[in-house]
């Protein structure tokens, strides 16, 4: 079966999902272990105040998929030669985490525990609604007591796994290489467009969708851009060897549990990649309508890159649905 098959396969349900208008637009790309690719795009990159068409070339705000092409590899690479140990508290790269109670919670939180999500902070909180100097919010997130809950998948993990890159690094996110292919921004006219924002009163194009991220200017769960390629670049390296080490890709793979990996989602009932994954799988989404999922079985990756957001993300886009239609087309096309 060529990629093209499977590009066909799982292109179809993405093309429905633009003819309903469901999603203004969509590429979706395919990579095997020895570079071969095939991509297709179609539908708007942008809908409002003007249009423009989808490109195999477009830019996208990869929102959460910055969780496992960026932050993640660095984290694991740490480790990897010893700078620290991911059974280790965050406190190793912020011993100022919670300093005013030593005996705090969030003392004891360890980066094995926040690459899985497998920490009592919050699904969500809205950081960017208690003020607008990156540098206080960053004390604030620090000095905060936060409410423990029962693990859930939650961005503070990463944004404080990236405050520990910050520390390390002496610099901003933003200020860091994003890896070969990606950005901190696009150009507006080349960019997939996201939301119209209510509280920055424009529609977001080439700037980072995330509120959060967008006010600390730069974070570790967010705001990395990139095209089909790059994220397909990026996949390759994980199939072919050529990118991590074989030990950080390893541990992308070890389950932490059942629904998680090191940083990424692994099979489970419902997941994101299908119902026909194999499970040597990985695979991970981004609230803007991004996605990537890596099949090591059968050495090859997709990535489905969609604006489901834009103009608003108050609507059902049914992204769920269609990213395991499109899974599945793919998946089955094997057989």
């Amino acid at each position: 079966m060529t990629l093209y098959s499977r590009l066909d396969a799982g292109f179809a349900p993405l093309a429905a999902a633009i003819e309903t208008g469901h999603i203004p637009g969509g590429v979706l790309g395919i990579v095997d272990g020895e570079g071969r690719r095939a991509v297709r795009a179609a539908g708007a990159a942008q809908t409002v105040p003007h249009r423009r068409a989808m490109r195999e070339d477009t830019w996208f705000d990869l929102a959460s998929l910055t969780k496992v092409i960026f932050t993640t590899p660095r984290i694991l690479a740490l480790a990897d030669t010893g700078v620290i140990d991911l059974d280790a508290p965050l406190t190793t790269l912020l011993p100022d985490l919670r300093q005013y109670d030593l005996n705090a919670w969030e003392r004891r939180v360890t980066f094995r525990q926040c690459l899985g999500h497998q920490t009592p902070f919050p699904a969500v909180e809205p950081i960017y609604t208690y003020g607008r100097d990156p540098q206080l919010l960053r004390t604030f997130v620090l000095q905060r007591e936060w409410r423990p809950g029962p693990p859930v998948y939650s961005d503070i993990n990463y944004i404080l796994m990236g405050l520990g890159l910050e520390r390390l690094e002496g610099r901003g996110i933003r200020d860091m290489d994003p890896g070969p292919g990606f950005a901190w921004s696009a150009d507006p006219e080349t960019a997939a467009a996201t939301e119209d924002c209510t509280w920055r009163h424009r529609v977001l194009c080439g700037e980072v969708h995330d509120d959060n991220c967008a006010a600390f200017e730069g974070a570790g769960h967010a705001g990395l851009f990139g095209t089909v390629g790059s994220v397909l670049d990026f996949a390759r390296g994980l199939l072919d060897g050529t990118g991590p080490s074989g030990k950080i890709i390893e541990l992308m793979r070890t389950p932490l549990s059942s629904r998680r990996t090191h940083g990424w989602e692994h099979p489970y009932e419902g997941w994101s990649g299908g119902d026909h994954a194999s499970p040597a799988t990985i695979g991970h989404t981004g609230f803007t309508g991004t996605g990537l999922w890596i099949d090591f079985q059968h050495g090859f990756a997709w990535t489905l890159l969609t604006n489901r957001i834009h103009p608003t993300r108050h609507f059902e886009s049914g992204i769920v649905g269609l990213r395991r239609a499109v899974a599945d087309g793919i998946n089955t096309a094997l057989w």
